[in-house]
């Protein structure tokens, strides 16, 4: 498939309360897996109600303190081609994403999930978007599954990319996800997610966000909306079964939605909804990775604690939140370069 990106006449202008919110968006979520790392799977004791939560490092992956996992990773790996103004729509700019991903598994990455690895495993060195698919749909067939959150914690930037067209996003946040996903779940969680923190973003409140949902392919509403549903009435920490797309989804959202916003100071909703995400326990880092994706957007970059940001680092050669701010910028820009800072 190829298609023609928009102009940059043609794409939305974003006012600077909006692209501040856009850089947010993959600080947060890198914050929010930085954030994660060290209690996932119980690597460390979830810390108690009132005690905030720290970078700790270790973790399934021995991070440093204040690096990021494979989520983020990931995510700029993706973020990098859509940096560009490629549209992830097209299959020249999937080919370049799934080589991106190939590099970093090339690195040998302390933690892999096991769908992932098995694809980028089957997939070799140099693979095309077409092979990777190929892969992940092997994959499925041996398995029977590959609805786990594995694309799901790195659709962040595929949003970012796709501000001006609410279609074009969910078409893109499927293709990213099947490089890698096959089952059409997954695909469905990523588009979801991307177009909740869409509205974010545009109107800096989540307020409506649900209503973002009708540009999902029309058997897919009902479900997803239900999730949500489910998602608000039960508090975060029933949402342990959080390795899978829907249940990531659901503990994120949860997370988001039942924290309350302090009337004091509400930014610091960030962080105190990021250590809600955390205290379900389980994949830490992806639950708090996802929510951070949509509380950036929702409050911006500035909502990140300056001690997160000051040691975020992690693939690629120890990349810390200066870049990370520049792909965000870049990318709602449609390759336009500008300013760096925070």
């Amino acid at each position: 498939m190829s298609v023609a990106p928009p102009t940059q006449e043609d794409r939305m202008h974003l006012t600077p309360d909006q692209t501040d919110r856009a850089t947010g968006v993959l600080l947060a979520s890198a914050a929010g897996d930085a954030l994660g790392a060290g209690y996932e799977f119980g690597s460390a004791p979830l810390p108690p109600a009132g005690e905030a939560p720290r970078m700790i490092g270790g973790g399934l992956g021995d991070f440093a303190p204040g690096e990021w996992t494979d989520d983020t990773a990931q995510a700029v790996a993706i973020a990098e081609v859509a940096a560009t103004g490629a549209d992830l729509r097209d299959e020249a700019a999937l080919d370049l994403v799934a080589r991106r991903f190939a590099d970093w598994y090339a690195a040998n990455p302390p933690d892999v999930g096991i769908q992932t690895r098995a694809v980028l495993e089957a997939a070799g060195r140099h693979p095309s978007a077409a092979s990777m698919r190929a892969a992940a749909a092997a994959v499925h067939a041996r398995t029977g599954r590959s609805a786990g959150n594995g694309s799901l914690m790195r659709t962040a930037p595929v949003a970012l990319a796709h501000f001006d067209d609410p279609a074009a996003l969910v078409t893109a946040a499927y293709a990213v996800s099947a490089l890698t996903h096959h089952d059409p779940l997954a695909g469905e969680a990523a588009a979801t997610w991307c177009l909740l923190v869409r509205h974010a973003v545009l109107e800096g409140d989540l307020t409506d966000a649900r209503a973002e949902l009708r540009h999902l392919p029309e058997g897919a509403r009902g479900r997803w909306q239900a999730m949500l549903d489910e998602a608000e009435a039960q508090d975060p920490p029933t949402f342990t079964s959080n390795t899978w797309a829907g249940g990531a989804l659901q503990a994120a959202w949860s997370s988001v939605v039942h924290t309350p916003v302090p009337a004091h100071r509400p930014a610091d909703h960030l962080p105190a909804a990021l250590a809600t995400a955390i205290r379900i326990g389980e994949d830490t880092d992806t639950v708090a990775a996802i929510a951070g994706a949509l509380l950036g957007g929702r409050w911006g970059a500035a909502a990140v604690p300056d001690a997160w940001v000051r040691i975020l680092h992690g693939w690629p050669d120890g990349a810390g939140a200066v870049r990370l701010v520049d792909l965000a910028r870049r990318t709602v820009r449609g390759g336009d370069s500008g300013a760096v800072g925070r």
